[in-house]
């Protein structure tokens, strides 16, 4: 009898784990029935061109020629200097990378700061803060680059006004990435926006608890005001350093009429600006050597891939999430 309810009970238990995994595979049924247009659009608009990017990297494709399999080829010339707008390129984007985004998260932090203190029309300024990103930054750019004409724009002419000393702006190698990299300050109202999220988000009993104990403006950015925002500045270290290598629309439209003419001109005064992506387009889209321009964004994944898994590696020494034991 004991054998007979021990089958039974068995023969139950299959019969639910068969059941179970039946409802597993009919949701998982559906849920690729629901998410197959983001997957099919994924695979044809990202994953197929980075690999057709990866192939082409190895060949002298150029438009409208026969395509051949060269190897390597076109990463040596990149390195060896035979290509001699890289190291130039490798030079400027570098130099605005590790200057925009250190100085874009500082000044976006301590903007989303001031705006998250009860101040009178707070809204107002949060608006005009927020403003630029609306603007199509070709527009911007535009009218950026008109008002900082050296000889007629109007921010020099209002330097002129007060007795400050005026600048070339973008038409000089010295001051043509220090003014995109004012620009891209002009230009972070998003990440503005997120950093006041997360500010929001800190718990007030923090602040009340620390003045008890006698703390001040600066033990309350110290101590709390930072270690619980190192979510988000690390959100934005991420996405800044992603956004800035990847740099483009602004030096193409700023400052390609300052780079004259002829063979050895492709970006601002003396290819000042000439920053990576704009590289990568001028030989895809200006020398139609599109195997050479593939190379050239294979390594820009590369170089994106290695900055933001170093990030992420040593976020674990800053980075507080609330609830996880770390101490400040």
């Amino acid at each position: 009898m004991s054998t007979a309810v021990q089958l039974d009970w068995e023969k139950t238990q299959m019969d639910a784990q068969r059941q179970a995994r039946k409802k597993r595979m009919k949701n998982l049924r559906t849920g690729l029935l629901f998410t197959s247009p983001v997957l099919l659009g994924y695979s044809i608009f990202i994953v197929v061109p980075l690999v057709i990017t990866f192939v082409l990297s190895f060949t002298d494709y150029s438009i409208g020629a026969p395509m051949h399999f060269i190897g390597w080829s076109n990463f040596t010339d990149m390195f060896s200097g035979r290509d001699m707008f890289f190291y130039p390129a490798v030079k400027a984007t570098f130099y605005y990378v590790f200057v925009s985004v250190p100085v874009g998260i500082v000044f976006a932090f301590f903007v989303a700061v001031l705006l998250n203190q009860k101040i009178k029309a707070r809204a107002f300024f949060r608006g005009v803060f927020y403003l630029p990103v609306i603007i199509p930054i070709a527009s911007a750019g535009i009218i950026w680059m008109w008002m900082l004409q050296p000889d007629f724009g109007v921010v020099n002419y209002m330097l002129q006004t007060l007795h400050l000393p005026t600048s070339l702006w973008l038409a000089s190698d010295n001051t043509v990435i220090p003014t995109l990299i004012l620009f891209s300050l002009w230009n972070s109202g998003s990440m503005i926006v997120i950093f006041l999220a997360g500010l929001q988000g800190i718990p007030a009993h923090l602040y009340e608890a620390l003045e008890v104990d006698g703390g001040n403006a600066w033990h309350k950015l110290r101590y709390i005001t930072i270690p619980m925002s190192s979510p988000i500045i690390f959100f934005n270290t991420v996405m800044g350093f992603i956004n800035a290598f990847q740099t483009f629309v602004q030096p193409m439209v700023m400052t390609s009429g300052n780079s004259g003419s002829g063979a050895a001109a492709m970006g601002g005064p003396d290819n000042a600006s000439l920053l990576y992506v704009l590289y990568l387009f001028q030989n895809a889209f200006r020398f139609s050597k599109m195997g050479a321009a593939s190379a050239n964004a294979v390594l820009l994944f590369i170089v994106t891939l290695i900055f933001t898994f170093l990030i992420f590696r040593f976020s674990k020494s800053f980075v507080h999430y609330e609830g996880d034991g770390k101490r400040s």
